[in-house]
């Protein structure tokens, strides 16, 4: 069976991109049902798929993330891995199911595990946000505090992969990805079109759809008057080749492959071996 992609949440498990992406295993209320039960779900999970990854929002309750890593740590288990990427969460489920479509091809678990640090790399995700005086997560200078207090006041923010923010002219714009992309949006509580009528076109985007707003994601904005929007690779081939591109290595502590420098199942990175001393060096060199 292939790896199984978990999400913690339904609006975090987007509709197919295409026929061969896989079902998200939804995580239902795992900090309010008894243990015994969501520790007898996870069991299954990992009988029947092999491997789980589960993609966590760093907005998720700390409820939800500590349950996480006791489900974890009880069953003592490296075929398991937590993953918790810093973006938004409408990023984070394009992310999630990018990882579903690779789930269908002849990817190894902790290759396809690890894919998820490389596929973060090519994900612009941002807002329109009607307000930026509870934006903790991209920095905000004081004049632009002082602006979200004035009536129609709207900021177009990107928080991946560089924070940027600026305050919505008719000039105003965000850096986007050199590269084609497709954008996924999602309508908060603002009435507003600046994404699909100006974003998008100066982005050049191939596609354009729309989803619903995540729970996660006016907590992690810091207000519901938003809207969340997301560019991303949607093919395939493409993500198929970006990942089986790259070299890969066998964890020196649970022998699974992975590319990177650490293994999201067992979190181990490379042994540092410590190099002889230069001087040492040298009389060998002599001496041969």
């Amino acid at each position: 069976m292939p790896t199984a992609i978990a999400v913690t949440s339904a609006d975090m498990a987007l509709p197919p991109q295409d026929e061969r992406t896989l079902p998200a295993v939804v995580l239902r209320d795992v900090e309010r049902r008894p243990l015994e039960q969501v520790l007898a779900e996870m069991q299954a999970l990992v009988e029947h798929h092999g491997h789980v990854i589960v993609v966590c929002s760093q907005a998720a309750p700390t409820a939800v993330q500590r349950r996480l890593y006791t489900l974890r740590s009880l069953m003592e288990s490296d075929r398991i891995a937590l993953f918790r990427p810093d973006l938004p969460p409408l990023g984070l489920a394009v992310l999630a199911r990018q990882l579903r479509q690779l789930a269908s091809c002849d990817i190894s678990p902790g290759v396809l595990a690890s894919a998820g640090r490389l596929l973060v790399h090519y994900i612009h995700a941002g807002a329109l946000l009607g307000s930026v005086a509870r934006l903790d997560r991209v920095p905000v200078g004081l004049k632009s505090h002082a602006k979200s207090w004035m009536p129609g006041s709207q900021f177009g923010v990107l928080a991946h992969p560089e924070p940027h923010l600026v305050r919505i002219t008719p000039e105003a714009g965000l850096p986007g990805p050199e590269f084609g992309t497709w954008m996924l949006l999602a309508k908060g509580q603002l009435p507003s079109d600046w994404v699909t009528t100006t974003l998008a076109p100066s982005w050049k985007v191939q596609g354009l759809r729309e989803t619903q707003l995540p729970a996660e994601s006016p907590g992690w904005w810091g207000t519901g008057k938003l809207v969340e929007f997301c560019s991303y690779l949607p093919d395939l081939s493409v993500l198929y080749q970006l990942v089986t591109s790259v070299r890969r290595s066998q964890c020196h502590w649970c022998g699974i492959d992975v590319i990177g420098d650490r293994c999201v199942f067992c979190s181990a990175t490379p042994p540092v071996h410590d190099s002889p001393p230069r001087k040492q060096l040298e009389n060998r060199t002599a001496v041969g």
